[in-house]
């Protein structure tokens, strides 16, 4: 029996390397706002807004307490409410639709294209009503939902998009950055995100200054001037010590997206060496997009995967599903009497997807142990690219 100590466990996503690199700067930040005593708001939280508006290319920036709360706020800013629609995909985190639901509005599923995760806007087009008030990509995974027949479809039909980029700040679609295309855009800074804080934090980008300016109202109780409520509003606010922390980590996300794109490369070249291309099926960056690689999600077999994740977890290497089940099939949501069958693809996709680890400091030691794992395992369950 060998002697030598077994590897260290293999995260999904590493936030201790990162926050080594950046310490000082973000406990200088911190101590910042601590000694300044504006803990609530203030220049922090403006500065913020300024420069992630400008890195999404958009006029506005409204930062609030969470991703959830950027997807809330957006769909208040469009008087959503009681008997109006709102075009989702079924397959994604369930702030998307918990959202639309708390506003009081009816969710309305689009399945998904099974190469990219995104929503179909084919199906968009059959699902667009007299009730619609707004159609809701998701940028799923890091990369852009197809954006030109959806904008085609919101001007036919006089319908705004929100963009929820909740993992895929600075993705691109044909040039044009995310933040900018749909009327409002949802981020989140949830710690694992590619920008992302040490707690809960959200921002919302638009062009349009009435949304903006009813925005920054409702996310702090619905007032513009202090005791004087125009709107039923919410404490939606960000923190001015994560606005601080996100404020040092921003000019590090294009150099942190790129060392994602650069794992993302070595996992292809190392799933391709090993022969798993028959097994499992490698992420599909479309023409024109900008990936940001938020997680890295293979296809596995369905058949498979339970028995994959069991020897990921015997391995001490992290994986995950995002996401096992599609929204329609939440018990939460049966009132909307739908079920098994309705989505084929969003089901079929939350049967077999599994992200890999995925963070700008993975390095390559650690992908070959990750996909010498997935190849062991391919290799005794597995016959001619089949599950056994």
């Amino acid at each position: 029996m060998s002697n030598l100590p077994s590897p260290p466990p293999v995260p999904m996503c590493d936030l201790a390397t990162q926050y080594k690199a950046i310490q000082s700067d973000v406990e200088a930040a911190v101590l910042r706002v601590l000694s300044s005593g504006q803990v609530i708001m203030g220049p922090e939280v403006t500065g913020l807004e300024t420069e992630v508006a400008e890195y999404c290319h958009a006029k506005f920036g409204i930062g609030c307490a969470s991703g959830t709360d950027a997807i809330l706020l957006a769909l208040h800013a469009l008087d959503i409410g009681p008997g109006d629609e709102v075009i989702i995909p079924p397959f994604t985190f369930f702030a998307t639709v918990g959202s639309v639901v708390r506003t009081g509005a009816t969710p309305v599923f689009a399945d998904i294209d099974p190469r990219t995760y995104n929503i179909d806007p084919e199906q968009v087009a059959e699902k667009i009503t007299p009730r619609t008030k707004a159609i809701m990509p998701v940028h799923l995974y890091g990369q852009c939902a197809d954006m030109q027949p959806l904008w085609e479809l919101s001007e036919k039909h006089n319908i705004p998009l929100i963009e929820d980029a909740a993992q895929a700040i600075g993705a691109e679609y044909h040039g044009k950055r995310v933040g900018t295309l749909g009327g409002i855009c949802a981020l989140s800074f949830y710690p694992s995100k590619n920008l992302g804080t040490y707690g809960d934090a959200g921002l919302i980008t638009t062009d349009n200054p009435e949304w903006a300016a009813k925005m920054k109202a409702i996310r702090t109780h619905g007032s513009e001037q202090k005791y004087f409520h125009k709107y039923i509003g919410y404490n939606a606010r960000i923190d001015a010590i994560q606005a601080a922390i996100l404020r040092v980590k921003l000019p590090h996300l294009d150099k942190w997206t790129g060392q994602r794109q650069e794992a993302a490369a070595r996992y292809d070249e190392l799933i391709q060496d090993r022969g798993l291309d028959g097994f499992i099926s490698r992420p599909q960056v479309m023409a024109g997009m900008r990936h940001v690689f938020n997680q890295y999600v293979i296809r596995v077999p369905g058949e498979s995967r339970d028995a994959l994740i069991a020897h990921f977890k015997a391995s001490q290497v992290a994986c995950d599903i995002y996401y096992p089940l599609p929204l329609h099939m939440q018990e939460c949501l049966k009132y909307l009497n739908l079920g098994e069958g309705d989505f084929p693809e969003s089901e079929a996709a939350a049967k077999c997807v599994l992200a890999l680890p995925m963070y700008p400091d993975l390095t390559m030691e650690i992908q070959e142990r990750v996909t010498d794992t997935l190849a062991s395992f391919a290799k005794k369950h597995v016959r001619k690219g089949k599950a056994a």
